[in-house]
């Protein structure tokens, strides 16, 4: 049977508004034999959210009851080391846990987002549905909690600043204050360029720019969107400085105590659903540039080649290499080429 093509509107309206009420931050009435917390930064709006409300309804509807799982998005339970933390003690079962964030944790979770290695999203989901996949959730699973199997998409990341300047060359990010996820990664790549890089929680960002702590931030078009910071934010360069995903992360102890059936229903709905969101968010960000715009965002398309080179004057692929080690970064190259 053909599926009906899912537009945005009919995504971030139908969609959102028949889980809501039931999914997010909002239990089951029936009790349920095992009932599971699951923590998000994304807004209810955002399709990675409404496709973890899916997925989380999907789970339970599919145990005849006895499991519940409930969708807590927008930074309800802290913010995202808060909740990082929470997930390796317990205090929540389940996170999607952006890759940025999560590398203070696994580093090797932020290879796939080194500055300007991919170029489209076929590279990155050969990647990461192959062996850079492969590597990363070997790694976060020796940190003590557990990884699903399929990475959800984040996008690509754009820059987006204020009024006071638009950028369109390294020249321009020099002395730059721009936000960054608390994350080594991101900070070494914009100290590279010459920008001063801060690094802030995703729940404290909107107030960040809207009282000029810093002058600019980086994330994909659905976060700009969602996150409404096209009010406090004037241009957006498309940069493509770098892709992220989410991981979805379960604590050992709540997973191993789930029945093995249970276990199998879950993963097998949300890497279902994160099928249809990597979908979700290409079409949005098709959308997502003619909307901003329509809102009063002025957007440019500076050429990588002058910031690659930057980076590679600044010794950033080096440092990166030897601090995952040659053989990650090889498995890496296999699928973006030559880096260093």
């Amino acid at each position: 049977m053909k599926t009906k093509k899912m537009t945005r509107r009919r995504m971030l309206g139908a969609g959102s508004m028949a889980l809501a009420a039931a999914m997010f931050g909002k239990p089951s009435l029936a009790a349920a034999e095992f009932d599971l917390k699951l923590g998000v930064n994304t807004p209810e709006t955002h399709p990675l959210t409404i496709r973890l409300a899916e997925a989380a309804k999907l789970a339970g509807a599919q145990s005849s009851g006895r499991l519940n799982i409930t969708v807590f998005a927008n930074s309800q339970l802290g913010g995202d080391p808060e909740m990082l933390s929470q997930v390796r003690a317990g205090g929540i079962e389940l996170l999607a846990a952006p890759s940025m964030t999560l590398s203070t944790l696994v580093p090797l979770s932020g290879l796939p987002s080194i500055g300007f290695a991919f170029q489209s999203y076929d590279q990155v989901w050969a990647a990461m549905d192959g062996g850079v996949g492969d590597i990363v959730r070997e790694a976060i699973a020796r940190t003590g909690v557990m990884p699903l199997k399929m990475v959800w998409d984040n996008g690509f990341r754009q820059i987006t600043s204020s009024s006071s300047r638009q950028l369109n060359s390294v020249e321009d990010l020099r002395g730059f204050k721009i936000r960054v996820p608390v994350t080594a990664l991101l900070t070494s790549l914009f100290s590279g360029l010459g920008a001063l890089p801060s690094s802030i929680s995703y729940s404290e960002l909107y107030s960040a720019l809207q009282t000029h702590i810093v002058e600019g931030q980086e994330n994909p078009l659905a976060q700009v969107s969602t996150g409404k910071l096209y009010e406090v934010q004037k241009y957006c360069a498309l940069s493509n400085h770098c892709w992220s995903g989410y991981w979805i992360l379960g604590n050992r102890r709540a997973m191993a105590g789930l029945p093995p059936d249970l276990v199998e229903l879950i993963n097998a709905a949300f890497d279902a659903a994160a099928v249809k969101e990597r979908a979700d968010l290409v079409e949005m960000d098709r959308s997502l540039q003619a909307e901003l715009t329509g809102k009063g965002m002025t957007f440019n398309k500076p050429d990588p080649v002058q910031f690659r080179a930057a980076l590679v004057k600044a010794g950033f692929y080096t440092q990166w290499q030897k601090t995952y080690g040659a053989d990650a970064w090889a498995v890496l190259e296999k699928y973006t080429g030559k880096l260093t």
